[in-house]
């Protein structure tokens, strides 16, 4: 497993309270493949804390993806949702956990939030 991958799961629980900012809690497996190799982690979601661990048991919800695909995941190359949606990562369980997980996840080098963008424009329109 890659360095980036190892280095993402030690610093979700020192980001969680930025960015669990909603009541969520459960917890989510992911299941990182290779070959016909599995990698697990465990997460568990609780009000702006989470801890994971490489155990393996029972979960809300399950995130199963390819390690390198993961890895871009994490790196910002590549997004969450999209991947899931090409059938590249699966889901299952709640799906709330899911759309909570991927906010830890960086988005796109270069990317700027769009409201950030229109306080810029309309700045600039009022001079």
């Amino acid at each position: 497993m890659g360095e980036a991958i190892e280095q993402f799961f030690a610093t979700l629980p020192a980001r969680a309270p930025a960015v669990l900012r909603g009541p969520t809690t459960g917890s989510l497996q992911i299941d990182l493949t290779s070959g016909n190799r599995t990698e697990h982690w465990y997460v568990r979601l609780a009000h702006g804390a989470v801890r994971v661990s490489r155990e393996q048991q029972p979960a809300d919800a399950t995130f199963t993806v390819s390690a390198a695909l993961f890895e871009r995941l994490v790196t910002g190359r590549e997004a969450g949702m999209a991947a899931v949606l090409r059938n590249e990562a699966t889901f299952s369980g709640n799906v709330v956990l899911f759309l909570v997980f991927r906010r830890f996840l960086p988005d796109p080098p270069g990317t700027r939030d769009p409201r950030e963008t229109a306080r810029e424009h309309v700045g600039r329109s009022v001079r």
